[in-house]
C-alpha cells in the first residue's frame, strides 16, 4: 500500500528521500560498519601465556615449572598516529556517503523539475486544445455551409487530435516521473503539489560559487582528505620504525624453590619497516600532484558550465522579454474568425509562435537543471 506523504516543496521532498532512500540507508549502514572496523585495527593484541612442566629427565629436586604471561604492543606513538589516520579514514568515508546523497537528492531535484517543466506545458497544451476545437467546431460548420472543403475540415480535425495526444503524451511522462521519484523516497508516493520553480535564476559571482564549493563540495573536500590520509600515514610509517615492546610476568622454579619477576622484551626494527617510509613518501606526492591536477579540471569545469549557464540565462531573458508582452495566439486566433486568414495561414503562424513558447519553457527548464548542478554542493 502506498503513503501519501503531501509535500509542497522540492526541499521537502529532499528532506523525506534522504531519510527514505534505501540506497542511502544501506550505504550509512555500510559506512557505520567500516568505521568500527577501522577502529577494531587499533586494538592491542591479545596477551599471551605460556606453561612449562617439565618432569623427565635426571633431576634430585622436584619437576621443573614455569609459566608467563605477556602482553605485547607497539611503541606508544605509534597508536596515537594510527588514532588520527582512523579518523581521516573515518571523515572519508563520510564523505563518500556525502557525494552519493548529493546524487540521490540532485536527481531527486531534478525529477521535481522536470514535473514542474511538464505541469507548464500541460497548460499550455490544455489552452490550445481548446482552441484546436473551436477551430475545428467553426470549420465543420463551414463545411456544413458548403464554404470549406473536406481537405480543410480534416486539417483543422488533425490538429485538434494532435494536441489532444500531446496531452496524452505528458500525462504519461509525468506518471512515471512520479514513480521514479517514488522509487528514491523507497517506495513511498510523494504527492508534489508546487507547479511554479521555486527559486530565482540569478546566481553570485564566479569566484564566491567557487569558493563556496571548496568549502563544502563533498568530491572536492575527498580530494584533500586523500592527501590528509597519505601524510598520516607517513608520519604512521615514521612511528613504526620505532621499537615494539612486550611486558609481562615470569614465574619458575621447582619445588619449594622458585623466582620470579617481570618480563620485558624489545623488537629490534631491522627488516620490517624496510622502504615503507619512502613508499609512503611517494604516496604523499602522488596524492598532491593528483589532487592539485583533479582540482584544475574541477575548475576548469565549473567555469565552462557557469559560462554556459550565463548565455542560456541571456538567451532566456531574450526570449521573456518578447514574448511575454504578446497575446499572439489569441490574436491570431481574432483574425481567423474574421476571416483575415485562411486556416493554412492560420496553423503555420500558430505553430511559428507556439515553437518559440515552448522553446522558452525548454531553456528555463535546462536552466534550473544546469542551476542545481552548479549547486550540488548546497544540497
Amino acid at each position: 500500500m502506498g503513503v501519501y506523504a503531501q509535500s509542497t516543496s522540492i526541499e521537502s521532498i529532499l528532506k523525506q528521500i534522504e531519510q527514505n532512500n534505501q540506497e542511502l540507508i544501506a550505504l550509512g549502514q555500510y559506512v557505520e560498519s567500516k568505521r568500527l572496523d577501522l577502529k577494531s585495527g587499533n586494538n592491542l593484541p591479545d596477551p599471551q601465556f605460556g606453561a612449562y612442566y617439565l618432569p623427565f629427565g635426571e633431576h634430585n629436586s622436584g619437576d621443573y615449572k614455569e609459566f608467563q604471561i605477556t602482553q605485547s604492543f607497539e611503541f606508544p606513538t605509534v597508536y596515537g598516529s594510527r588514532s588520527n589516520l582512523i579518523d581521516l579514514q573515518s571523515r572519508k568515508l563520510e564523505l563518500e556517503y556525502e557525494i552519493k546523497k548529493q546524487d540521490v537528492l540532485a536527481l531527486a531535484k531534478n525529477y521535481c523539475l522536470n514535473l514542474i517543466y511538464l505541469d507548464k506545458r500541460l497548460n499550455a497544451e490544455t489552452v490550445r486544445v481548446e482552441q484546436a476545437q473551436k477551430v475545428f467546431n467553426q470549420v465543420q460548420s463551414l463545411f456544413e455551409k458548403e464554404q470549406v472543403g473536406i481537405l480543410e475540415m480534416n486539417k483543422a480535425k488533425v490538429s485538434w487530435m494532435k494536441e489532444q495526444f500531446k496531452i496524452q503524451q505528458i500525462e504519461s511522462e509525468k506518471k512515471n516521473i512520479r514513480l521514479l521519484l517514488s522509487n528514491l523516497n523507497g517506495g513511498t508516493e510523494i504527492s508534489f503539489l508546487s507547479n511554479e520553480y521555486e527559486l530565482s535564476l540569478d546566481l553570485q559571482d564566479r569566484d564566491s560559487i567557487w569558493q563556496e564549493k571548496q568549502l563544502l563540495d563533498p568530491i572536492i573536500l575527498d580530494l584533500k582528505q586523500q592527501e590528509s590520509i597519505a601524510e598520516q600515514n607517513l608520519r604512521l610509517a615514521k612511528n613504526k620504525a620505532l621499537p615494539n615492546l612486550t611486558a609481562g610476568y615470569n614465574r619458575q622454579g621447582v619445588s619449594n624453590s622458585h623466582y620470579s619477576g617481570g618480563v620485558i622484551g624489545v623488537s629490534i626494527p631491522l627488516w620490517n619497516n624496510h622502504n615503507k617510509v619512502k613508499a609512503a613518501k611517494s604516496t604523499v606526492n602522488f596524492k598532491k600532484a593528483f589532487s592539485s591536477s583533479r582540482l584544475s579540471n574541477a575548475y576548469a569545469a565549473y567555469e565552462k558550465q557557469f559560462n554556459d549557464y550565463q548565455i542560456m540565462l541571456s538567451k532566456f531573458r531574450e526570449y521573456q522579454n518578447t514574448l511575454s508582452d504578446l497575446d499572439t495566439e489569441e490574436l491570431l486566433f481574432q483574425a481567423y474568425e474574421l476571416g483575415e486568414l485562411s486556416f493554412l495561414e492560420y496553423y503555420m503562424e500558430l505553430q511559428f509562435y507556439r515553437e518559440a513558447y515552448d522553446a522558452m519553457l525548454e531553456i528555463e527548464y535546462q536552466l534550473y537543471i544546469s542551476h542545481t548542478q552548479l549547486l550540488k554542493h548546497q544540497l
